[in-house]
C-alpha cells in the first residue's frame, strides 16, 4: 500500500524502552528474595554461554535511581520492566516479603517523579522455583492459582500509580524452550507436556485479566507475545498453504485463546487426532471467554518463511536450522513434529542477517503489525523490538552503533506505515534500555541505548556510558517519531 504522505503518530504515544527482572537486576538473594528456577538453571555447567548467569546483571537493583535519570534525560514516555515474582513471595505463595515490594516502590516512584509511564509486566520466565519442586511448576494448576494471588497482591499495591500491565512475556517461547525443547529451565522435551502446561498458562493469563479489570476498571492489561508473520517460499499455491499452517502453529494458537477464549478449530482438530491436544476441563472454556485483552502486546524481531511439508515435498528449498538462542518461528527437527506433516522451514534469500542470523526483516513489522490488527481487531502495543550486537566502548568512553540507528530507523519506519494503513498502536518499547544479560547469549551480545561496563567474565565497573543510539532516541521521541521518513529510494 503506498501512501504519498505518511501520517503523524498519535498524540500522547508511548514512546519507551524495555527490560526484564532477571536480566537487569541482579541482587539474587538481597533483601529476602526466593530463588528462582532461572538462578538454578543457569549455574548448570553448559546450559548458557561461558556459564553466565543474572547473579549481578547489570546491577540495576542498586543503581536504579541513576537508570531512571538517564531515562528521563533520553526522554522515555514509558519504561517496560518486570517484577521478580520470587522478590514479591520468596516461596512463590505464602507470605508477602515486604522489603522485596520496596524495590519496586522506589522504582515506580521513581519513573512517576521523572514523567515516565510504568509498564509492568508480571512474568518474564522467572518462575519461583519454590513452585518448580512443589507443583512441577506450570504443570500444575497450583501453580496457577498462585499466579493470581501474586497478581493480586501487586496489581492492588500499585493502583493509581501503574496503567499498563503486561500479563505473561512471550508465552510462546518460554512454552516451547522449556517444555519442549529443553532449553530452558524446566529442561523438558515433550510436546505433550508442553500443551498441557501452556493450557494451564492461558487460564493464569484470563483469570488475571479479568482479576485487573475488577481491581480498577481504568486498568490496560494484555499479554506480549513473541510474533512474527510466515511467508510462503514462492506463490506456489503448496507453499502458500503451507504459510497459513504455520501461521495456525506459531501465531493463531496462542493468540486466538488470548483473544476469542479458543483454540483455533483446525490445528486443536489434527493435534486432537494425534493424541497432542491439552486437556480441557468443563469451566475453562467459560473461565478463556472472561480474559478477553484491552490490548496485544507485540515483541518483533522476525518472521519465518516456510515451504510445502516434507512428506508430499520431493524439492525441498534449503531450511533453516533449529538454534535454542533464536526462539521465533521454530520448527523441530524430528520426525514425529506435528508441524513436519504442515509445513517445512526454509531460508529468505531477500533477507541479511544479524551476527547471531536473525533475519532483519522491517517490512515484516509492518507485515505482522497488519495481520495482528486485522485478525484480532485490539490496539497493539509493542513491547519489544530491537538488534543484538558486539558494541565497542572506545577510550572516550563513546559506543558508535549506526548499525542499531538503522535497525530502529527502518523498523519504526514500517511502524508508521502501518498506523497509516489504519493499524492502532499505543507505544513502542526498544529492547532493551540498558546492555542486559540475553538469556543463554551471556553479555557479549547487546541490546542497549546505555552500555554497561562489563563482560562474560567479570562485572568490572558496571559504569553505564551512553551510545550514539542513545542520542539518536532521544531525538526520535522529542519530535514524535515525525522525522523518521523515507529516504530516496527506499521503497
Amino acid at each position: 500500500m503506498y501512501h504519498a504522505k505518511l501520517d503523524t503518530f498519535p498524540a500522547g504515544f508511548l514512546w519507551g524502552a524495555a527490560s526484564a527482572a532477571y536480566q537487569v537486576e541482579g541482587a539474587a538473594d538481597a533483601d529476602g528474595k526466593g530463588k528462582s528456577v532461572w538462578d538454578e538453571f543457569s549455574k548448570v555447567p553448559g546450559k548458557t554461554f561461558e556459564n553466565t548467569n543474572g547473579d549481578v546483571a547489570v546491577d540495576h537493583y542498586h543503581r536504579v535511581l541513576e537508570d531512571v535519570a538517564l531515562m528521563k534525560e533520553m526522554g522515555l514516555k514509558t519504561y517496560r520492566f518486570s517484577i521478580a515474582w520470587a522478590r514479591v513471595f520468596p516461596s512463590g505463595e505464602g507470605e508477602v516479603n515486604e522489603d522485596g515490594l520496596r524495590f519496586y516502590d522506589r522504582l515506580i516512584h521513581a519513573l512517576l517523579a521523572n514523567g515516565i509511564e510504568p509498564m509492568v509486566t508480571l512474568y518474564h520466565w522467572d518462575l519461583p522455583l519454590a513452585l518448580e519442586k512443589k507443583y512441577g511448576g506450570w504443570r500444575s494448576r497450583k501453580t496457577a492459582d498462585a499466579f493470581v494471588e501474586y497478581a493480586r497482591v501487586v496489581m492492588e499495591r500499585y493502583r493509581h500509580q501503574v496503567k499498563y500491565w503486561i500479563t505473561f512475556n512471550e508465552q510462546n517461547v518460554f512454552m516451547s524452550l522449556g517444555y519442549r525443547f529443553g532449553a530452558h529451565p524446566p529442561g523438558i522435551r515433550d510436546f505433550k507436556t508442553m500443551m498441557e502446561a501452556n493450557h494451564i498458562v492461558n487460564l493464569a493469563n484470563a483469570r488475571v485479566v479479568k482479576l485487573a479489570h475488577e481491581i480498577d476498571p481504568s486498568y490496560r492489561i494484555g499479554p506480549s507475545f513473541g510474533y512474527g508473520p510466515s511467508y510462503p517460499y514462492d506463490c506456489d499455491p503448496n507453499h502458500v498453504l503451507a504459510a497459513m499452517n504455520a501461521d495456525a502453529f506459531n501465531n493463531d494458537w496462542w493468540l486466538d485463546v488470548y483473544v476469542k477464549g479458543r483454540y483455533p478449530k483446525a490445528l486443536l482438530y489434527q493435534l486432537e487426532k494425534a493424541g497432542l491436544a491439552p486437556t480441557i476441563r468443563e469451566g475453562d472454556y467459560d473461565i478463556l471467554a472472561q480474559g478477553r485483552p484491552d490490548f496485544l502486546g507485540m515483541n518483533y524481531y522476525h518472521g519465518g518463511t516456510v515451504q510445502w511439508n516434507r512428506y508430499e515435498n520431493q524439492t525441498l528449498a534449503d531450511g533453516k536450522d533449529f538454534n535454542k538462542t533464536d526462539p521465533y518461528q521454530m520448527q523441530a527437527q524430528w520426525s514425529q513434529a506435528p508441524e513436519t506433516r504442515m509445513f517445512e522451514t526454509a531460508k529468505n534469500p531477500h533477507l541479511k542477517t544479524t551476527a547471531w542470523g536473525w533475519e532483519i526483516d522491517p517490512v515484516g513489522f509492518r507485515v505482522a503489525l497488519r495481520k495482528m490488527y486485522d485478525r484480532y481487531e485490539l490496539p497493539i502495543l509493542v513491547t519489544e523490538n530491537g538488534i543484538g550486537a558486539i558494541d565497542k566502548l572506545e577510550a572516550d568512553h563513546t559506543i558508535k552503533d549506526p548499525y542499531r540507528i538503522e535497525y530502529l530507523r527502518t523498523h519504526i519506519l514500517e511502524m508508521r506505515k502501518a498506523i497509516t494503513d489504519g493499524v492502532e498502536v499505543l507505544g513502542y518499547c526498544a529492547w532493551s534500555f540498558t546492555d542486559l544479560l540475553s538469556w543463554l547469549n551471556g553479555y557479549k551480545k547487546r541490546y542497549g541505548f546505555v552500555y554497561v561496563d562489563r563482560d562474560d567474565k567479570s562485572e568490572r565497573t558496571l559504569n553505564r556510558y551512553k551510545k550514539d543510539s542513545f542520542f539518536w532516541y532521544r531525538d526520535v521521541i522529542a519530535q514524535n517519531g515525525n522525522a523518521i521518513e523515507e529516504k530516496e529510494g527506499e521503497q
